[in-house]
């Protein structure tokens, strides 16, 4: 970095007074300094602002010039930072990291910060939370706004968790900074102000962590693999970190939903003819907080194979046909994971036909769930899945 032509400086509600002698240095000697108009105004020098929406189309055309970016705090923690990374080489560019709000928020409260959950919901929707909510566990959240907070009360008491402490900090580290103590059901009854931050102890009863999560989760008409065959699927498409699934026919979306739950990084690609089960899996997915990792393409699935990208798990839960698995194969890469469910009796005959030409397993699972019979109980059995899995 013997000559870099972006600096990238932390700001904190301080302004100059919490600059390095870097960032000084930096911004004395900027031919043009971009900025949010808070930054700008915190350290009151003249600039261009962001774009809204955000965009790093005017910094990169700056390129060659002497160019300062002001970014809050950590610009790699939440920041504008990360988003340059993806058209800049080493060389280019520089950071002068201040303090970030969820460590002055972590500090002003006492808690480890290993042993915290960091998210950034000023630009992301609250439903982020959703799976990770948890009886005992210490969340950081940065908010878009004041009104934010109020917004956050109302859907944490809506999952159940309107009993949890919510810990505001306003304008941490400025002059204006402020801090409160409420039960999240009752932030509607109070005012807050930007720049808020909002730490949170939850209380409640949160999601199952195991695979094969109740039925009545997901929004659906029937078309959904029950769970405790969910279970199974999700067991043999053996989710892992950074994996590419294809979900063809995907119904309600619950497989490729709790695949990504299962695995952190991962996105899943969904396709399905469809449109209202399309419209209805994608309400399921944004409701679990993973719009951002679940792709839905609306189609038949021999019709989209080649907009997917390559694949490291595939189940096919719906319209399995021998045209289908033709067309699949030769698209999987090596070491690629591919799971079907069958349960017609034509469907069980390809996936027989299709063990024995590819190897594999198979499982024949059979499932029955106790319920009234006249004044007792007996056994009501599902219909058997057929389910063949197998690793290219």
């Amino acid at each position: 970095m013997s000559d870099p032509w972006v600096t990238i400086i932390g700001v904190g509600e301080d302004g100059p007074e919490g600059l390095s002698s870097a960032s000084r240095e930096a911004l004395v000697g900027a031919e043009i300094v971009f900025g949010a108009p808070r930054h700008l105004e915190l350290l009151a020098v003249a600039g261009e602002p962001f774009p809204v929406p955000f965009s790093t189309a005017p910094i990169l055309a700056a390129r060659g010039r002497k160019v300062v970016v002001l970014a809050s705090g950590d610009p790699f923690w939440h920041g504008a930072g990360g988003s340059l990374m993806t058209d800049l080489q080493p060389g280019e560019w520089v950071s002068h990291p201040a303090p970030s709000t969820f460590q002055r928020m972590a500090n002003r409260l006492g808690w480890r910060m290993e042993e915290v959950l960091c998210l950034g919901l000023h630009a992301a929707p609250l439903s982020r939370l959703r799976p990770v909510l948890g009886r005992g566990r210490r969340i950081i959240v940065t908010l878009r706004d004041g009104a934010a907070v109020t917004e956050l009360g109302a859907f944490l008491t809506a999952q159940g968790f309107g009993a949890s402490t919510l810990h505001l900090g306003e304008a941490l580290g400025g002059t204006r900074e402020r801090h409160m103590k409420i039960v999240a059901q009752e932030a509607g009854n109070y005012h807050f102000s930007a720049p808020v931050i909002a730490g949170i102890e939850a209380l409640g009863q949160g999601i199952p962590l195991a695979s094969g999560l109740p039925d009545t989760l997901f929004d659906h008409d029937g078309q959904i693999t029950k769970r405790p065959f969910r279970a199974l699927t999700l067991s043999a498409l053996a989710p892992r970190f950074g994996d590419v699934l294809w979900d063809l026919g995907c119904g309600s979306g619950s497989v490729s939903i709790e695949f990504l739950l299962a695995a952190p990084g991962a996105t899943a690609h969904a396709v399905e003819a469809d449109e209202a089960r399309a419209t209805r899996a994608q309400g399921n997915a944004e409701s679990f907080g993973l719009a951002h990792r679940w792709h839905l393409h609306r189609g038949k699935a021999l019709e989209k194979l080649d907009d997917l990208p390559p694949p490291d798990a595939v189940f096919v839960g719906g319209g399995a046909s021998l045209a289908l698995l033709d067309a699949l194969w030769p698209r999987l890469p090596e070491g690629a994971r591919l799971v079907m469910n069958g349960v017609t009796l034509e469907t069980e005959a390809l996936l027989y036909a299709a063990h024995g030409l590819r190897g594999g397993q198979l499982l024949r699972i059979d499932i029955a769930e106790a319920g009234p019979l006249g004044s007792r109980h007996g056994w009501e059995a599902a219909r058997p899945v057929v389910q063949w899995s197998v690793v290219k």
